[in-house]
């Protein structure tokens, strides 16, 4: 029989069951499409992080922590770094050393979370951040020096309600009034806060300790070499303190995607499990259901095979049903997180890609092959005789 021909045999088999088919394949699709919505949001990521950092952030970064491996460095560095750093800066072709005191302020409400930057006031932000350009009031100066003040970043001005001369909270104990905010510009830098760093020592209770200090050299390609020089230095490798470049930075990202997208597929597996055993209880009550047909199939000299090719290709019309609804739901999903993204920090946080679309929809018929395999071997073993003593 041609392919057209038990298509249509098996749509129809489909169709006779109208309510178990429907459930079984939204229980599929819903599956389908969380595990696509949580990978989404990494592919989205990975997209605003390729754009972002190569413009945003130093040629190199010495930390505690590699840059990339969590959100921002502990404030727990010793500041003598600081001038081991600038004696070594003549040799090694490096143009500025920045100490930098940066936190996250997290918030149930997203809107409300904020990124703290602490920069020398007499360098100003200029120091670690290039292209801002000041909307209203104006930048750091360095006459902020050991004043609390605060320059936002548009979408962080928006996201906190706000505006010039406002007063930013940024601890129970610490406070800074607003005297800048920057023109909408990269999807990250517009969702800092950018302060002397005294300001942002004092009102976390750090001390002089530091998160990282940023190095920006006089000849940027030399930034692997560097990092290995000062690797080898006694006072800077020798206390367990990391060296990043702008191209470690990507990879620790996307390492860390990687293992958010390994978690989601994990996760979603257990619900993909329930709908592919779902897809085989239906198929098999349906085999069940029509052992007569299939034993009058088998009289008229129907041979197993056929009957095992249609009972599979049920399966798989059902989970691709179950897949392409299942996609349906993801972009919805995919949708409602980028309206939310946009609105939070001006950049959309999750991506359908074509990968994705067919990562979907060859899961979706992989679980269907596999879900029917049993039934269609059932019900290509089904006997004659015992199909007409059911009649």
């Amino acid at each position: 029989m041609r392919l057209p021909d038990l298509l249509r045999l098996s749509a129809l088999g489909l169709r006779r069951r109208p309510v178990r088919t429907a459930l079984t394949a939204l229980g599929l699709a819903v599956a389908l499409g969380s595990m696509l919505l949580f990978l989404s949001l990494g592919e989205g990521l990975r997209g605003v992080f390729a754009a972002e950092l190569g413009t945003v952030g130093p040629d190199l970064q010495v930390a505690s922590t590699r840059a990339g491996e969590t959100l921002l460095p502990n404030m727990d560095m010793n500041p003598a770094v600081v001038e081991e750093l600038q004696r070594l800066s003549a040799p090694l072709g490096i143009e500025a050393v920045t100490p930098v005191a940066a936190t996250i302020r997290q918030s149930l409400d997203p809107s409300q979370s904020a990124v703290f930057y602490g920069l020398p006031a007499a360098s100003g932000i200029g120091a670690m951040f290039t292209g801002l350009v000041v909307a209203q009031g104006r930048l750091l100066e360095p006459g902020d020096a050991g004043k609390d003040v605060v320059v936002l970043g548009a979408r962080a001005a928006q996201n906190l309600g706000l505006g010039l001369g406002d007063t930013l909270e940024l601890t129970r104990r610490g406070r800074a009034r607003v005297v800048g905010i920057l023109e909408p510009g990269s999807a990250l830098n517009d969702t800092f806060s950018y302060l002397p760093i005294g300001a942002v020592q004092r009102a976390f209770g750090v001390g002089d300790r530091l998160s990282l200090v940023a190095l920006q050299l006089k000849n940027p390609a030399d930034a692997a070499r560097v990092a290995t020089a000062l690797a080898g230095e006694a006072q800077i490798g020798g206390l367990g303190l990391k060296i990043s470049t702008r191209a470690d930075v990507a990879s620790n990202v996307g390492k860390l995607l990687n293992s958010a997208d390994l978690l989601s597929v994990c996760l979603s597996v257990i619900a993909l499990i329930v709908g592919g055993l779902a897809v085989v209880n239906t198929v098999m009550m349906g085999v069940y259901e029509r052992t007569r047909e299939f034993g009058t199939l088998r009289a008229i000299g129907a041979r197993p095979a056929f009957v095992r090719q249609l009972v599979l290709s049920e399966t798989l019309l059902l989970s691709g049903l179950g897949g392409v609804v299942g996609l349906g739901l993801a972009g919805v999903g995919v949708s409602g997180v980028n309206v939310y993204t946009q609105q939070l920090a001006g950049f959309d946080g999750a991506a359908l890609t074509p990968r994705l679309i067919m990562v979907g929809l060859g899961v979706a018929l992989g679980l269907g092959l596999l879900a029917g395999l049993w039934p269609a071997r059932s019900a290509g073993r089904t006997a004659v005789v015992d199909a007409l003593g059911r009649l």
